[in-house]
C-alpha cells in the first residue's frame, strides 16, 4: 500500500519555512490528523518553530462534538488555552476582529470531495476574508477520499449559492482542498493560498489506497460506505424522507414510516444501475427526521467502481420516491436559507425538482450533468497539482 505524506506532516516537518515565527490561525477540526492520529492543533502548537495563536471551528467544531447544523460556540481550547473563533455560528465568515494580529491562517481541513459538504465553503470564506484583511492562506492539503478522477453532477447555477454551494464545481469535483483554494481564488481575483502539497497521493487513489488512518469527516459519515454514498443519498435530504440521520448507518439507509421497503427494493432493482443493489431495511431514527418512529426503508450498497453514477442514483431514488409515493412525498425548506427548498441547493438548480414536479423522468437533466462534468475537467485542469 502506499504511504501518502499529508502537508501538515510536511508542514511539522519544516516545509514552508516562510512561515516560521509568523502568528497562525488554524482552521481544523478532528480529522486534521498526522499518521500517528495527532491532531493538527497539537502538532502545530508543540512546534517550536511554528507560533500557533488562534483557533477557528468550522461545522461540528474544533474537536467535532457538535451536530450536523448545530451552532459552534466561540471558547478557549481546553487543551491549548487558545481561543477559539466559531465559522459556524453568529457568523460563518471571519472578521476583522478575529484576524487581529495574525499574519496568516492555515487551514488543515479532510474535505470529502462533494460539493455541498461544507468545508470547501469555509474555505471559500476563509480566502474571501483574508484577502479583504490582508492576510495570507496556507492550506495543508489532504487527500480527497473519492479519488481525483471522477468528476460527475451539475454545475452549481450561482442563482443557488448557499453554504452547502458557493462556488459553481459539480457535486463529484475530483479535486483537493488545495486545488480548489487555487481555482477559488483565480476565479474570484482573490489572494492566491500557498498549498503545501502532498507527497505519494495520486488521483487514481480511493481512501483506503492512501495508508492513512480514515477519521470520520462529519459524525454522520462513519464509515467509507456511507462516505462512497453519500454524493447520491445526501439528496434525500431535501426530502421529508430520513437520510439515516441517528442511526449506525446514515447515508447508507434511507426510509420513512410510510414506506414499503420490499417494494422500494424492487424499484431500485429495476433501475439496473451497474454496481448498486439494495436490501429491505428498518430502523428507528434517534435523531433528526422521523425521530423515535419505526422506518421500512432500504440499505444501499455500492461497487466502487461505480462512484460516478452516485448522483445519477439520488436523482433516480427521488424520482422513484416522488412517483410511487406521491401521496406521501415532499419537499423541505430551510428557514436559515430564505425558506428555499433544500433539493435546490444540493442540486445547485431547480432542474430536478421542477422535472419531478412536472412528472417527468431526470433523463434529460441527467444529460446536461454529463455536459456540465465535462466542461468542468477542463476547466480544472490549470489548477491540478498531482499526477494520475
Amino acid at each position: 500500500m502506499s504511504q501518502v505524506t499529508t502537508g501538515l506532516e510536511k508542514l511539522a516537518d519544516g516545509a514552508a519555512p516562510e512561515l516560521h515565527g509568523k502568528r497562525l490561525g488554524l482552521v481544523t477540526n478532528p480529522c486534521g490528523v498526522d499518521r500517528h492520529l495527532r491532531s493538527s492543533i497539537d502538532v502545530l502548537f508543540g512546534n517550536r518553530n511554528i507560533d500557533l495563536v488562534a483557533l477557528f471551528g468550522p461545522e461540528h467544531g474544533i474537536r467535532g462534538e457538535v451536530q450536523a447544523g448545530g451552532k459552534v460556540d466561540a471558547e478557549q481550547d481546553n487543551a491549548t488555552g487558545l481561543p477559539v473563533h466559531s465559522l459556524y455560528g453568529k457568523t460563518r465568515m471571519p472578521d476583522a476582529a478575529m484576524l487581529d494580529g495574525l499574519d496568516a491562517v492555515v487551514v488543515d481541513l479532510q474535505d470529502i470531495g462533494v460539493r455541498y459538504a461544507t468545508y470547501l465553503s469555509t474555505l471559500d470564506n476563509v480566502l474571501t476574508a483574508c484577502h479583504a484583511n490582508s492576510k495570507q492562506v496556507i492550506i495543508l492539503d489532504r487527500p480527497n477520499p473519492l479519488g481525483g478522477q471522477t468528476v460527475s453532477g451539475g454545475l452549481l447555477d450561482p442563482g443557488f449559492r448557499s453554504f452547502i454551494g458557493t462556488h459553481p464545481v459539480p457535486i463529484l469535483h475530483g479535486m483537493t482542498l488545495g486545488e480548489l483554494g487555487l481555482m477559488i481564488a483565480h476565479e474570484r481575483a482573490l489572494t492566491p493560498p500557498i498549498v503545501v502539497t502532498m507527497d505519494g497521493w495520486r488521483r487514481s487513489m480511493l481512501w483506503d489506497e492512501t495508508g492513512l488512518p480514515w477519521v470520520l469527516p462529519s459524525p454522520n459519515l462513519p464509515t467509507l460506505d456511507s462516505h462512497l454514498l453519500y454524493p447520491a443519498t445526501c439528496l434525500i435530504e431535501g426530502t421529508t424522507l430520513s437520510e439515516g440521520r441517528g442511526t449506525t448507518r446514515p447515508f447508507e439507509v434511507f426510509g420513512a414510516p410510510w414506506l414499503n421497503p420490499q417494494h422500494m427494493v424492487e424499484l431500485i432493482d429495476g433501475l439496473r444501475l451497474p454496481g448498486v443493489r439494495a436490501r429491505p431495511h428498518y430502523f428507528v431514527p434517534t435523531i433528526s427526521k422521523h425521530a423515535g418512529e419505526h422506518c421500512g426503508g432500504v440499505q444501499v450498497y455500492v461497487e466502487r467502481g461505480f462512484l460516478h453514477s452516485m448522483p445519477e442514483l439520488g436523482s433516480r431514488l427521488i424520482h422513484l420516491l416522488a412517483t410511487n409515493y406521491s401521496d406521501q412525498f415532499a419537499w423541505t425548506d430551510l428557514p436559515d436559507e430564505g425558506s428555499r427548498y433544500f433539493i435546490d441547493l444540493l442540486t445547485g438548480n431547480d432542474q430536478l425538482r421542477n422535472a419531478i414536479d412536472a412528472g417527468e423522468s431526470p433523463d434529460d437533466l441527467l444529460d446536461i450533468w454529463t455536459n456540465d462534468a465535462e466542461t468542468f475537467r477542463v476547466r480544472r485542469g490549470a489548477f491540478l497539482l498531482y499526477d494520475s
